[in-house]
């Protein structure tokens, strides 16, 4: 089963996929929030498809960046379709990277019928 993470920069899409990936799942990484091309997300033909997103204060606590919220503004833009297209969306603030690997994991084996 192949998994696209999507989000805006700093949500931690390499983070969950270096843990996915360890966990053993075929997870990568779509650097959708850079692209124009509205489902660029879907160039592989992910089976599923995961979005996690952030605001500012928290992608700011997470790293060091010089741009301002216009930039997350027009990287929502570009993860619109993507959003909509989403088996699972995970607002990232509250929870560490280990809590955000857990929610991707119970979803796919709730959606595969695995406890």
């Amino acid at each position: 089963m192949k998994i696209a993470i999507v989000g805006i920069c700093a949500s931690g899409k390499t983070t969950l996929v270096r843990g996915l990936r360890a966990a053993g799942y075929d997870a990568y990484n779509v650097a959708q929030e850079h692209s124009c091309v509205h489902d660029f997300w879907n160039k592989h033909h992910p089976d599923v498809l995961v979005m996690i997103d952030a605001t500012l204060d928290t992608v700011k606590k997470r790293r060091v960046v010089y741009w301002g919220q216009d930039r997350i503004d027009t990287q929502h833009k570009r993860l619109a379709d993507a959003k909509a297209h989403a088996d699972l969306y995970i607002q990232t603030d509250a929870l560490d990277a280990e809590a955000v690997k857990q929610k991707v994991i119970d979803f796919l084996k709730n959606k595969n019928g695995k406890e």
